[in-house]
């Protein structure tokens, strides 16, 4: 005979599931959640520092509050670029500022009655003209901004964007046109002993720690505008 079992009799445990917390997917999640605010604070951390090299880098070339002060970029000063109707054609493609005509053209004749002839090599130029002078020139050489600033003023400090400025050569001597050797020829010197009477001066000299000597480079200083013009260049003589 068949035994009745009751079933009720025994206990049947109810199987459990336990669920483990996973920490890398909560972990992952923040990530992601964070991850914009995260990029952002690098990418100005990265900047800041970058900004802070570049100012380093500058400085050591020059000063912080020569630059504050008188607003140098590489060494040059900051010239506003003259109206076209204070320029007068002198030569053909050049022109000067209206105020120091007279003088220079004084200047020239008197040079020659010393047996002297002067050459008129470059005038004014506009911020236009000297922004392909510095860029273009510079990328050919394969120079820095720091090297062609030493010969080539950025647009916008430019001493020929005044209309004041006058690259001068000697016209028995071409080959020293733009080039240091122009100091040993006979226009040079007589330009040493007479440039002033005519309100003329030597705009780089040997002495400029930021520009690369010029002998043919000159500058007017014969009026009280051209005196405004380069008033600060002169105070930093």
């Amino acid at each position: 005979m068949e035994q009745k079992t009751d079933l009720d009799e025994f206990e049947i445990p109810f199987a459990q599931r336990t669920y483990l917390r996973n920490t890398n997917s909560s972990l992952l999640k923040k990530i992601i959640i964070f991850s914009p605010f995260l990029f952002l604070l690098f990418s100005l951390t990265v900047l800041r520092f970058v900004e802070n090299m570049e100012i380093a880098s500058l400085n050591i070339f020059f000063p912080k509050t020569e630059k504050n002060q008188d607003g140098r970029i590489l060494g040059h000063l900051p010239y506003k670029e003259i109206s076209k109707e204070k320029l007068v054609l002198i030569e053909p493609n050049i022109e000067v500022h209206i105020d120091m005509k007279d003088s220079l053209l004084k200047m020239r004749e008197e040079a020659r009655k010393d047996g002297i002839y002067l050459v008129f090599l470059s005038g004014y130029r506009s911020i236009n003209l000297q922004n392909e002078i510095f860029y273009s020139l510079k990328s050919i050489r394969n120079q820095v901004a720091f090297e062609r600033a030493r010969v080539s003023a950025p647009p916008g400090y430019s001493e020929h964007s005044t209309g004041f400025a006058i690259d001068i050569g000697d016209a028995t001597q071409r080959e020293t046109d733009f080039e240091t050797g122009f100091e040993n020829t006979n226009a040079f010197k007589w330009l040493l002993k007479n440039a002033a009477k005519f309100h003329f001066k030597l705009s780089f000299n040997k002495n400029n720690k930021y520009i690369d000597y010029e002998p043919w480079h000159w500058r007017y200083e014969g009026s009280i505008e051209a005196l405004k013009v380069f008033e600060s260049s002169n105070r930093k003589s």
